[in-house]
């Protein structure tokens, strides 16, 4: 089993000093990996319409995470970067596998692509891309990026790209790039099974990710792919996980076949670096393995 940290996107501020002292100190307390949420804007909730049932808004402060894991692979030598998610629909594809291609040399291959196709379809708009085909296009995705990511020259004809004989250079060391998926849906399950190296849930109760992940399984081995290979990622969250209780999640995350567990340190109200380090020290001191 891995351990991660959540980066603290809306809390740890805009203060490159700060971010740069995080970073370290995670790496230096021995965890494998730093995870970062992306979201690109956010709508305005006094807006003609209003703005419910989500918790960001234009007030959420997110660093765009392909500059900020590029800033921080200059600052690190050995933790692994993993996007949670990008929202890969709302992105064009071939400037995303030239972004994630560079991000992966200059930090010696140490990067894994989390991606999802969001919920959010003010920021679809404001990106001039089709909230409504997201699910479609995403698979088509996938299958651009990793031909882009190994071989020199493509020739790609596609229901949503056209690559008439072009390639990235340098290529990423990783051949190809790990792509991991979000969401939870059955059509997210059997898109991830097909297509994705892992999966990043966000689902909370154990019980509900153990009927989950049965699932997905089982749409793993319908694909003629091996389960044991999959990679799952789960979230311990301060605000839903008691600090008494984490020995024992990820005792029975490791029961359930969960190989990277990541200790999210928002929406506790913690003021300052100071504090979010305090809470991952406490994990680090006590998780298992």
């Amino acid at each position: 089993m891995q351990f991660g940290v959540v980066f603290p996107q809306t809390e740890i501020g805009d203060v490159p000093r700060d971010i740069r002292d995080y970073a370290q100190t995670v790496e230096g307390l021995g965890f494998d990996y730093l995870l970062a949420y992306e979201h690109v804007v956010g709508a305005n909730p006094d807006r003609p319409g209003g703005w419910e049932g989500r918790p960001y808004d234009h007030n959420s402060m997110f660093h765009e995470p392909f500059v900020l894991f590029g800033y921080l692979a200059a600052l690190t030598e050995r933790i692994r970067f993993m996007t949670g998610i990008v929202i890969l629909p709302q992105r064009q594809t071939v400037l995303l596998a030239k972004q994630a291609a560079t991000l992966d040399v200059l930090s010696g291959g140490r990067l894994t692509l989390g991606v999802g196709v969001g919920w959010n379809e003010v920021e679809y708009t404001a990106l001039n891309e089709d909230f409504h085909t997201r699910g479609r296009r995403q698979a088509e995705q996938v299958a651009v990026l990793r031909a882009l990511w190994t071989q020199r020259l493509v020739i790609f004809q596609g229901q949503y790209h056209t690559i008439p004989d072009a390639g990235l250079y340098p290529l990423p060391i990783q051949q190809p790039i790990p792509i991991w998926f979000g969401g939870g849906s059955d059509a997210a399950l059997r898109r991830m099974a097909r297509l994705g190296d892992g999966w990043m849930t966000n689902t909370g109760n154990l019980d509900q990710l153990a009927g989950e992940l049965a699932t997905l399984r089982g749409y793993i081995s319908d694909a003629g792919r091996d389960p044991a290979a999959f990679g799952v990622e789960f979230h311990i969250s301060l605000n839903r996980h008691p600090e008494n209780e984490w020995p024992q999640t990820i005792e029975r995350l490791a029961e359930l076949g969960v190989s990277h567990v990541s200790i999210n340190t928002m929406g506790r109200g913690l003021e300052g670096v100071g504090a979010h380090l305090a809470a991952i020290r406490r994990f680090a001191d006590g998780r298992v393995g």
